[in-house]
């Protein structure tokens, strides 16, 4: 079998195994980025661990490549000071939209969720007992 060896496993080409190693590197720093854009952001948030990865990965190369774009083709790598800022901003505006397109920012209608009732006050009932006594 090419490129298998029976000690080693997979045996990949320098080109191959940098292009291994970006991925790794790029799906790691995003999920940390993620989960700093979701603890920086408040409230709470529609999406779960996967959303958080997926977000973190998708900012972190929206971010770098657009001070990529902007700096003549330079390459910014997410594991620098530089790449860590532009990242978390990346993501954070993903998160926004993903807010801002879940409904979490607007009630459309005269639907109430629990925490306008909470704010408006629809949640506390109060009880009032009259004075009349009941005959049968």
């Amino acid at each position: 079998m090419e490129g298998f060896d029976a000690a080693q496993g997979v045996v990949l080409t320098d080109s191959a195994r940098h292009l291994v190693n970006d991925v790794l590197v790029w799906i790691g720093f995003g999920t940390v980025i993620g989960l700093l854009a979701k603890g920086i952001m408040p409230g709470r948030d529609p999406g779960g661990a996967i959303a958080t990865v997926l977000m973190g990965i998708g900012g972190t190369i929206m971010g770098c490549g657009v001070v990529s774009y902007f700096n003549d083709g330079q390459r910014i790598i997410p594991v620098s000071p530089m790449g860590m800022l532009v990242g978390t901003a990346g993501t954070l505006v993903i998160l926004f939209f993903y807010k801002l397109l879940g409904g979490y920012y607007f009630v459309e209608g005269e639907y109430v969720t629990r925490n306008h009732r909470q704010r408006l006050g629809y949640g506390r009932r109060r009880r009032r007992y009259s004075s009349s006594v009941y005959e049968d």
